[in-house]
């Protein structure tokens, strides 16, 4: 099986079993070893007091894609520490895009840059995850069991 192949395959795993991405109407745009891109669109639901969107989904977001990116590998990897910077708000009716790119993997730690964006570009956040590996598959491969 290609890293690429793998990838992909983690990643069908994953949003199978994640309720919360689902849920939220995200989509998996990409996904390649050590980084995923998703998507999703803010609705009513997702609006604050001040009609833009709740940061809490912003972050989701975020945290999702990073998710996609860490596991591409079929380890299991969970979130060690996340820091989110918010830039601009995301609009009402708006498609934002979240892309997650591994900057070092060493063992079992790595550290993932993500960056949101709304539809006309311009950044609306960026956020630095912490992973970390812990034991266990998203599925298994040749010669091993998932966990």
């Amino acid at each position: 099986m290609t890293p690429q192949m793998r990838a992909e395959k983690a990643g069908e795993a994953m949003m199978a079993n994640d309720n919360a991405s689902r849920d939220l109407g995200m989509q998996l745009a990409r996904i390649a070893p050590g980084s995923a891109t998703l998507t999703m669109r803010v609705t009513d639901r997702m609006l604050n007091g001040h009609s833009i969107c709740h940061g809490g989904y912003i972050f989701t977001l975020a945290d999702s894609a990073f998710a996609f990116a860490c596991n591409s590998y079929n380890k299991l990897t969970v979130a060690q520490q996340n820091q989110i910077t918010y830039i601009a708000p995301g609009k009402a009716d708006e498609l934002l895009t979240a892309t997650a790119q591994e900057t070092a993997l060493a063992g079992r730690s790595g550290v993932y840059d993500v960056n949101v964006t709304g539809e006309d570009g311009r950044m609306v956040a960026t956020m630095r995850g912490l992973s970390r590996t812990i034991k266990g598959h998203l599925f298994a491969e040749e010669g091993e069991t998932a966990a």
